[in-house]
C-alpha cells in the first residue's frame, strides 16, 4: 500500500514546475517542465490508498490512481505505466490537457490540498517513453474484419487502438493534413507540443493501424460515408463537435471577428514553422468566453505580441473555495488561474456582449458590453453599466454546438435536439447497421478524458458486433452513463 503517513509527513502540495513567464512567452514550447524525481515520489506518497478511492468517481476512465501512485512512490515506473495503460490509452494527453476531476474528488482534498494526480500521471508516461517502455502490442490473431474510423482525435484514436488490438484491420480517416484532430491544430504548442502526438503514432502504426490524411469523408471529390459503409464491416464516427456557437450580438459578422478555431489553427501551424495567419500583434484582443479555448486564445495572442488581451466571462467571478451547493466529491466551479492568465492581460467577469462597434471602413474598433448575472439561465443586465472596450480583434470562444455536416451532407443521419449525432446506449446509430458514434460527435463538447473513455467503450461494442462477444475493457462510467443529450 502507499505510505500510511505520507499525507501527514508531506501536507503541502508541490505543483509541476513551470518556465518563468518572461521566458516562455518568447516561444511556443510547453509551459511546464519535468518534476524532480524526489519531489514526485514524495507527492505520490501523499495518496492515502483509500478504502473507497473517490478519485475513481471523478475519472471517466476509472484510472487505477492509488495503484500507480504507490508504484511511483516506490520508483517502480515499469509497473506504474502498465497500470496506467490498463485504463488509459493516452495518458500523455490527459496528463497535460485534462482539468483533473479526479483531484477534486480526492479524499485528501477534504482537509488538505489534493494529491497531484495529474502531475504523477504525466510523469509516469513521459518517463515510460524516455525509457522505451511504450511498446507495440500486436493482436494474438486477426479477425478478418475491417473497421473505418472517421476522425483522428482522442476518441477516434482510442477506438482505433482498441479495435486493432482485438484483431481487426483499422483505417483512420482524417480530413486535415496530419493525424491528431483537435489535439494537432486546436491545442496550442505551449500546452502540448506536437512531438507528444508523433511519438504515440509510432506505436499506433506499429500495431497495424493505417492512417489516411487529407481525406474529408463526405466532401465533394472525396469518399462518401456510404462508400465506407459498403467497403468496411463497421464504421465509427468520431468527428468531434466543430460548429462554433454564435456570439448573439449586433454586427457579429464584422471584419475582425472570428471563431476561436479560425485563429488557433493557423497559429498552431505558425508555431510549427508556417506563416502567420490571423495576426494579433499590436492589436487590442478581446476574447468572448471564459473557458479553456478562450484561455488558449489568450496565451496565443500574448505570444504574438498583442497590445492588450482581455477575456470576457458571462459568469460572475467564482469564489476561491468550493461552494456549498457543489460539495465534495463533485467538480466545483471555483476561481481558477490558468497558465496563460499568469502571463498578463485581464479577465472580466459578469459581462455580456451587446454589440460589435466598427470604424467607417467596417473594421472592428470596440465591443459594447454590459454587466449583470445569469439567473435561471438568462442574463440579467444591471442598469447603467453599459460601456465600450477597445477591440481590434475579437475571438469567439463560446464552445461548439455539434459536428458539422461534411460527413453527412444530405442530412440523412438522425440528430439530437442539441445537434449531435443520435445514438443508442451502445453507441450504435439507430436504424443504421454497422454505424457507431463516439466522442464529442455524439456526446457533445466535453473533456478529452471522456473522449478517450467513449472511444474505448465504443470499440468494445463494435468488437461485439463484429464477433458476437468482446473481451475489450469498458470504462465503468462510460458504460453506466455513456450519453449526454
Amino acid at each position: 500500500m502507499a505510505d500510511p503517513r505520507g499525507f501527514l509527513n508531506t501536507p503541502q502540495r508541490e505543483a509541476q514546475p513551470s518556465r518563468p513567464v518572461p521566458v516562455r512567452i518568447m516561444d511556443w514550447k510547453e509551459v511546464h517542465t519535468a518534476q524532480d524525481d524526489t519531489v514526485l515520489r514524495r507527492q505520490a506518497g501523499r495518496c492515502m490508498d483509500c478504502g473507497i478511492p473517490f478519485c475513481h468517481q471523478g475519472c471517466p476512465l476509472g484510472n487505477l490512481i492509488p495503484e500507480w501512485n504507490d508504484l511511483t512512490r516506490r520508483g517502480n515506473y515499469r509497473q506504474a505505466i502498465e497500470r496506467l495503460h490498463a485504463t488509459n490509452n493516452f495518458p500523455e494527453f490527459t496528463g497535460r490537457l485534462c482539468p483533473a476531476p479526479c483531484e477534486t474528488a480526492c479524499v485528501l482534498s477534504i482537509s488538505q490540498p489534493a494529491v497531484t494526480i495529474k502531475q504523477v500521471e504525466v510523469s509516469i508516461i513521459d518517463r515510460a517513453f524516455d525509457n522505451g517502455l511504450v511498446t507495440v502490442h500486436e493482436p494474438e490473431w486477426l479477425s478478418g474484419k475491417t473497421v473505418a474510423v472517421i476522425g483522428s482525435g482522442p476518441a477516434g484514436l482510442a477506438a482505433a487502438q482498441q479495435l486493432s488490438r482485438a484483431g481487426h484491420t483499422v483505417i483512420v480517416y482524417e480530413r486535415d493534413d496530419a493525424v491528431g484532430g483537435l489535439l494537432r491544430y486546436g491545442i496550442p504548442e505551449f500546452k502540448m507540443e506536437k512531438s507528444v502526438i508523433d511519438r504515440r503514432l509510432v506505436q499506433l502504426r506499429g500495431e497495424g493501424i493505417r492512417f489516411r490524411t487529407g481525406v474529408a469523408i463526405g466532401a465533394e471529390g472525396h469518399l462518401s460515408l456510404e462508400d465506407l459503409r459498403s467497403r468496411f464491416d463497421a464504421v465509427v464516427l468520431a468527428t468531434g463537435s466543430t460548429v462554433p456557437r454564435d456570439i448573439g450580438a449586433e454586427n457579429a459578422k464584422s471584419e475582425g471577428v472570428y471563431p476561436a478555431m479560425e485563429y488557433l489553427v493557423p497559429a498552431n501551424r505558425e508555431s510549427l514553422g508556417a506563416e502567420r495567419g490571423i495576426d494579433a500583434e499590436g492589436k487590442h484582443v478581446v476574447i468572448v468566453g471564459g473557458g479553456d479555448t478562450g484561455a488558449d486564445c489568450y496565451g496565443t495572442a500574448i505570444r504574438q505580441g498583442a497590445a492588450s488581451v482581455t477575456q470576457l466571462d458571462i459568469r460572475l467571478q467564482p469564489t476561491d473555495e468550493r461552494p456549498g451547493h457543489q460539495p465534495w466529491p463533485t467538480y466545483p466551479l471555483i476561481h481558477r488561474v490558468g497558465d496563460s492568465h499568469e502571463e498578463g492581460g485581464e479577465r472580466v467577469f459578469g459581462v455580456n456582449t451587446l454589440e460589435v462597434l466598427t470604424n467607417d471602413d467596417g473594421s472592428t474598433r470596440a465591443l459594447k458590453i454590459v454587466e449583470g448575472e445569469r439567473i435561471d439561465g438568462r442574463f440579467d443586465a444591471y442598469a447603467g453599466t453599459e460601456r465600450e472596450i477597445p477591440a481590434d480583434l475579437v475571438l469567439i470562444a463560446l464552445g461548439f454546438t455539434g459536428p458539422d455536416s461534411v460527413v453527412d451532407p444530405a442530412g440523412l443521419l438522425p440528430r439530437t435536439k442539441r445537434g449531435n449525432f443520435e445514438r443508442e446506449d451502445d453507441y450504435a446509430v439507430p436504424g443504421e447497421e454497422g454505424l457507431f458514434v463516439a466522442g464529442d460527435a455524439g456526446r457533445g463538447q466535453s473533456l478529452i478524458v471522456w473522449a478517450i473513455a467513449e472511444g474505448r467503450a465504443a470499440a468494445a461494442t463494435v468488437d461485439a458486433y463484429l464477433t458476437g462477444a468482446s473481451i475489450l475493457p469498458v470504462p465503468v462510467k462510460a458504460s453506466d452513463n455513456p450519453i449526454t443529450v
